[in-house]
C-alpha cells in the first residue's frame, strides 16, 4: 500500500524589486515596508550608475525610481531601461518623486514608467501598486 500525498498549491515566488532612492532614511523605510509585504528586495542604489549596474546584474521584475539622485538622474535610469530592455530583464518601472509636474509625469510615461507616485502624498498608492504587482 503506497501513501499518496495531496498536491500542494504552487507557491508563487516573491516579487523581485529594486529601489533607486538617494535618501538613506526613505530608502530604509521603503525597504522595510516592501520586505514586510513579502517582496524580495534585490538591492538599492543611490545614483544612476549604481542603479544601472544593479538592474543589469539582478534583473528585478519591478524597479521603483526616484528622479533626483546623488549622481545622474532617475530619468537616465528610465531612458536606459527604455532603450535596452533586454539588458535589464525588461522590468516594470514606476517613479516615486517630489517632482510631480504633469510635464515630468508625461516624460516618464514616454520612457515606459507605468505609474508615477508623489512622495509627499501617494506612498499608500505605491504600496498598493506593489501589492497588485505581487499578486500577478
Amino acid at each position: 500500500m503506497s501513501a499518496t500525498t495531496a498536491p500542494t498549491p504552487d507557491v508563487l515566488p516573491a516579487l523581485r524589486v529594486a529601489l533607486v532612492e538617494d535618501s538613506p532614511l526613505l530608502g530604509q523605510i521603503l525597504s522595510g515596508m516592501l520586505e514586510e509585504m513579502g517582496v524580495e528586495l534585490v538591492g538599492r542604489a543611490e545614483d544612476e550608475r549604481g542603479a544601472l549596474d544593479l538592474l543589469a546584474e539582478r534583473q528585478p521584475a519591478l524597479v521603483i525610481v526616484d528622479l533626483e539622485l546623488r549622481a545622474g538622474s532617475g530619468i537616465g535610469v528610465l531612458r536606459a531601461l527604455h532603450a535596452e530592455p533586454a539588458r535589464f530583464g525588461a522590468p516594470r518601472a514606476v517613479v516615486l518623486s517630489n517632482y510631480a509636474h504633469s510635464t515630468v509625469r508625461e516624460h516618464c510615461a514616454a520612457l515606459g514608467a507605468e505609474a508615477f507616485f508623489d512622495k509627499s502624498m501617494q506612498m499608500d498608492e505605491l504600496l498598493d501598486f506593489v501589492a497588485s504587482a505581487q499578486e500577478g
